[in-house]
């Protein structure tokens, strides 16, 4: 295997992984473990007559999935009993948000941080609470990153509690302040749906815009294959539902996140065979790809590839972040920090 197109091929085809030998499984293992996919390959593949050692790294990835679905919605539950009483919205993101939710998405679905979305006016309260009360404290330690987070960025400086050693991402919005496109931050919290507990976590076609903003507005594609296959997970819980490919296609506009929704879906839909509208995904664009090239840059040791090419896109996601003299003044104050 020199890409990852056999993860993704076992991810679309489960069955196609009986075709494996150890080489094959070696290389299929190493490249869903850098791509945090393990899981969602674990349980994809769940009841097919595999090699034993296949089995048992398999059951070994559902049990990580397992422990990191508990750990997170243990993590968003201390966040509720500390934020419960600000009568402030609290909006699940990511990961913690799909098993929360019980969406397909989340079925091995890797977690790390916990993510949240608050009201920006609801801000200082938050921080203060999950401080004073939560036991969280703050990372970041040095003023520029401080300052900097503050002021341009879509979220607080991450904070980590200082007993469990777990950090939650505070969000105002989806994407940094000084990016091109702005999300409706108002309409994302108004439009969320709440849980029994008191949380709440995105409407679904919400859900997509900003999987796909993280992805291609803001990021670099780093764990792209992983976002494309939540993407795939959504769209194919909700596809069904009357009138969700005009609400998507709305919001998307609303969100100024046409174009990127627009390639995720066609990605996803080419990658994983996911159900799309046309309309919304619109037509193949000679960049998508060069996309395709940068998600598939895994050896079969799970390795990166394709480094310029690599280094191209993460170039890409400072250019997308910010102006160029902005852009130009933080890269050398990093540096120079450096």
């Amino acid at each position: 295997m020199n890409d990852a197109s056999a993860l993704v091929r076992a991810l679309r085809d489960p069955a196609s992984v009986k075709s494996l030998d150890s080489d094959g499984w070696t290389a299929l293992v190493s490249i869903a473990r850098a791509e945090q996919l393990a899981g969602s390959l674990a349980y994809q593949v769940q009841g097919l007559e595999l090699p034993a050692a296949a089995v048992r790294l398999m059951a070994d990835a559902r049990r990580s999935a397992e422990h990191q679905r508990r750990q997170a919605l243990w993590e968003a539950e201390m966040a509720r009993r500390a934020l419960g009483d600000l009568d402030v919205p609290v909006i699940l993101l990511k990961g913690t948000a799909y098993v929360a939710a019980g969406l397909s998405a989340g079925i091995g679905r890797s977690i790390g941080d916990l993510d949240i979305l608050v009201p920006r006016d609801a801000l200082d309260a938050v921080e203060r609470a999950l401080i004073e009360r939560g036991g969280w404290e703050w990372v970041k330690e040095d003023e520029y990153d401080d300052a900097y987070y503050r002021d341009h960025m879509h979220e607080l400086p991450p904070l980590i509690h200082k007993e469990r050693d777990r950090m939650i991402d505070v969000h105002h919005t989806i994407l940094p302040r000084t990016a091109k496109p702005t999300p409706d931050a108002q309409a994302l919290v108004a439009d969320s749906v709440p849980m029994a507990n008191g949380l709440h976590f995105l409407s679904p076609p919400d859900m997509i815009c900003h999987a796909a903003a993280h992805l291609f507005a803001d990021g670099d594609l780093a764990g792209g294959l992983r976002n494309l296959w939540d993407i795939d997970r959504l769209c194919r819980d909700f596809f069904t539902q009357p009138g969700f490919w005009e609400t998507l296609g709305e919001r998307a506009e609303r969100h100024e996140l046409a174009k990127p929704v627009g390639r995720a879906l066609r990605l996803a839909e080419t990658l994983y065979g996911t159900p799309v509208d046309g309309d919304v995904a619109g037509r193949a664009r000679a960049g998508d790809g060069l996309y395709l090239r940068r998600l598939f840059a895994r050896d079969g040791w799970g390795c990166e590839t394709r480094k310029p090419l690599r280094f191209a896109f993460y170039l890409r996601s400072h250019w997308l972040r910010m102006p160029p003299l902005m852009l130009a003044r933080h890269l050398f104050t990093k540096w120079r920090k450096a």
